[in-house]
């Protein structure tokens, strides 16, 4: 497997071995909430943070969101974005190797990223996590407008997912609801308006690819047409499991009972839809609409420079986590707000304490 090569590398992945334990001392002049929730904010070098939580939670955290500096060599109030690449890549790499020992066995780490280290970042992630454990680059459509001040316009970025186990992380994630636009093509053909999910249903075609040949029988319709696979396709089910479906009502002919049979499926039993790697704004916010929410919280003169929507981070949860499971973000990126009912952590560096997580975890708790 190709390997990342820069100036301080040989003693950059050895980093971590090298930070000490420190004991993590509770402020209760900060605290809020129940000392007993297990939610964490810890002041300090998120490197030594990182460290300090090995003792306690090596192998739990269900899901780990970071958003580290993406390097764009710019100037922000409440972090360096200006490191030279090899300083970069002598940040991340320790950091990766302690959140990999965090994860637990179903657990998955998410990572927002841009065109600025993100490529480099890809071939670090699959060095400290594993090439076979990447899931998935998503795509998140970060503006709703145009971008015209560029050679050609910057719109998204990326969000890295890797899995301690691909098949155990598979088993647990969670899909994502339909909305109504998505659910619109489930109908009452007897009532258009109706709204109750076990009545509103669509006709699932009745065929798949391929020849078997318990799955090539003749169906005769109601009205006496008899209806074949087409051509290089067999019927998706062998012939009593369609007499069961056709016995419970459960078998659509078309509007005059004369078109190829299809499968009956209610709305209310979709479990959903498999997350893909396209989110759009429409689904999960842009920057305009988290700005918004960070003034909202902070003002417009202490709020912070480049947040990540409410909308975006709840998915990432919805799909990676469960009530209770514990969650870790060691950028901050995520903060406590009340997205879902996990157990929490987070770290920082002193500079953005104040003003930052305090506040929003006071507002949280009274949320």
């Amino acid at each position: 497997m190709p390997t990342l090569s820069w100036l301080t590398r040989e003693k950059d992945v050895k980093c971590a071995d090298g930070v000490a334990y420190r004991l993590l001392e509770r402020d209760d002049g900060l605290g809020v909430g129940s000392p007993e929730s297990g939610n964490m904010l810890i002041q300090g070098d998120n490197l030594e943070a990182l460290k300090s939580l090995l003792p306690y939670y090596r192998g739990q955290v269900k899901c780990i969101y970071i958003d580290p500096p993406y390097n764009t060599r710019s100037a922000f109030e409440h972090y360096d974005d200006n490191l030279e690449h090899s300083q970069w890549l002598a940040m991340i790499w320790p950091r990766l190797v302690l959140l990999r020992e965090l994860l637990a066995e179903d657990g998955s780490i998410w990572v927002s990223i841009d065109d600025n280290e993100g490529h480099y970042l890809k071939v670090i992630m699959d060095e400290v996590f594993g090439r076979r454990n990447f899931i998935a680059s998503n795509i998140w459509q970060k503006r709703y407008s145009r971008e015209n001040r560029e050679a050609i316009g910057d719109v998204h970025e990326y969000l890295f997912v890797y899995a301690k186990s691909p098949e155990a992380f598979k088993a647990s994630r969670n899909r994502i609801p339909l909305d109504e636009q998505q659910a619109k093509i489930y109908r009452n053909p007897d009532n258009p308006k109706e709204t109750d999910p076990a009545k509103r249903w669509r006709g699932l075609p009745m065929t798949a690819q391929g020849f078997r040949p318990n799955q090539m029988y003749v169906i005769t319709a109601p009205n006496g047409t008899k209806h074949r696979p087409p051509e290089g396709r067999c019927w998706s089910m062998i012939e009593p499991e369609f007499e069961k479906l056709k016995a419970q009502n459960r078998i659509y002919w078309g509007k005059d009972g004369t078109a190829q049979p299809s499968v009956i499926r209610y709305l209310s039993e979709v479990a959903g839809l498999v997350p893909w790697t396209w989110w759009p704004h429409t689904e999960v916010g842009h920057t305009d609409e988290s700005k918004k929410e960070c003034n909202q919280i902070f003002g417009a003169d202490v709020s912070f420079g480049t947040p990540k929507p409410e909308r975006l981070l709840e998915r990432i949860l919805h799909i990676a986590t469960n009530p209770g499971d514990l969650v870790l973000d060691s950028f901050l990126a995520l903060a406590p707000q009340p997205l879902s009912p996990t157990r929490w952590d987070g770290a920082g560096s002193a500079s953005k304490w104040a003003t930052m997580p305090c506040p929003i975890a006071h507002r949280a708790c009274a949320w």
